[in-house]
């Protein structure tokens, strides 16, 4: 069952899906393991073109997006 949270992640609001584990692994690799310049990178490149694609220390794939509307980032999990 889905259960969208909504965290600060580097001081961005990002929702995602708590039921998929591989998600809380996106989650920490932004807040944790990337210093804030490096994680503005993905946030700025979502915020401007719509998409940011990354993967985490275990190869884990992530797409992270801006919503305009709600003013939210949402990461997401993606195949290889």
């Amino acid at each position: 069952m889905e259960k969208i949270v909504k965290k600060s992640v580097q001081g961005n609001w990002v929702e995602y899906d708590s039921s998929i584990s591989a998600l809380s692994y996106g989650i920490n690799y932004l807040q944790y393991d990337l210093d804030s310049k490096e994680a503005s990178v993905f946030f700025l490149a979502a915020k401007r073109t719509g998409e940011a694609r990354f993967e985490d220390d275990y190869e884990n794939q992530f797409t992270l997006t801006y919503d305009r509307y709600k003013y939210v980032y949402k990461l997401t999990k993606r195949d290889y």
